[in-house]
């Protein structure tokens, strides 16, 4: 088995702005798995507040080259097991080489990712669509530059809930928050009243990371749901989430990829809590493999390669919301 590693420059429709950064360029990593006539794709970003560059990520696999062509008939489990003791530091680069092994094994297997999985994908919960902090005015021209049934507003800003206010004049749509740990346990409770009334489904990690006492005041004070991002990063994360949200978004390149981020959907769903997918900014590579998922969620956000001037990849189409699958196997996705 070869390993080709390919480094991207993803160029964004606009800027992005979240309560923390903002970018308009984004740099990612492709994984390509090759196996006589088969190969299998992953995708990772390169990520600030996490530490994690493009360079790193390929540092932290090159020493893995010879270990991964030798592996022969490992099923996804066993291969992310072998990996984890040497990337657990990196596991953006472990989320790359997994959606990798898992599209190939599948395409070996002359099946869909789902299939191979046996899930059922009749109920898919529709994706949203991201619009990044701005002017109120190029907020509401980016919203209908796109009309969409969901969606999922960056806020964490001194004027929130007039954003909102204005947002909601020119849609009927569903809309979820996320303050990218922007705001104090005051002003989420307070928020959370007012965004309600404006139709506002739920919260995304309003506050910072690692204050559990107040995500804890927060999940009984709150009049909407609140689901943990930053918060729950990996597997041990989902118990320590418990009675502080009352879901968790899991993000595949912080918890290392889909053989993860399994058993913390279901781990998630056994405790009675709401399940999510989000993504980084994308490409079809790394959406494409969340697509297989989708039968595990509540709710999904996995909008990264609609925010893209140009993809570098086919897979999954997403249309009003709707996601449909490609006719390739694996997670069904194409390098253009």
């Amino acid at each position: 088995m070869e390993v080709i590693l390919r480094p991207f420059e993803l160029k964004l429709k606009h800027t992005f702005t979240i309560s923390r950064e903002s970018y308009s360029v984004q740099p990612n990593l492709i994984v390509e798995l090759k196996d006589g006539e088969f190969s299998g794709y992953g995708e990772a970003t390169s990520n600030p507040y996490y530490g994690i560059t493009v360079q790193k990520m390929i540092e932290a696999i090159e020493p893995l080259k010879s270990k991964i062509e030798a592996t022969k008939q490992s099923t996804p489990e066993e291969f992310w097991d072998a990996m984890y003791p040497h990337l657990k530091h990196n596991m953006f680069a472990l989320c790359a080489l997994d959606l990798a092994y898992n599209d190939l094994y599948a395409r070996k297997k002359g099946k869909k990712l789902y299939e191979l999985w046996n899930y059922d994908i009749s109920n898919n919960p529709l994706t949203d669509y991201t619009i990044g902090i701005d002017t109120i005015d190029k907020m509401v021209s980016k919203m209908k530059e796109l009309p969409w049934p969901i969606y999922k507003i960056k806020l964490g800003t001194k004027e929130d809930i007039k954003i909102v206010t204005e947002l909601r004049k020119h849609t009927n749509a569903i809309f979820r928050i996320d303050a990218n740990c922007g705001w104090t346990v005051d002003e989420t409770i307070k928020n959370a009243v007012a965004l309600k009334e404006l139709g506002v489904e739920f919260l995304e990690q309003p506050m910072k990371a690692d204050d559990w006492d107040a995500h804890r005041e927060v999940f009984q004070k709150s009049v909407l749901p609140v689901i943990a991002d930053e918060s729950c990063q990996i597997e041990a994360d989902v118990a320590k989430c418990h009675n502080h949200f009352h879901g968790i978004n899991v993000k595949l390149v912080k918890c290392g990829g889909l053989t993860s981020a399994r058993r913390m959907l279901n781990h998630a769903k056994d405790l009675g809590m709401k399940t999510m997918v989000g993504c980084m900014t994308e490409s079809s590579v790394g959406i494409s493999a969340i697509a297989h998922l989708l039968p595990l969620l509540n709710y999904v956000d996995m909008d990264g390669s609609l925010l893209l001037a140009e993809d570098i990849a086919t897979g999954v189409t997403i249309k009003d919301g709707v996601v449909g699958y490609s006719s390739l196997n694996g997670t069904g996705v194409s390098l253009i």
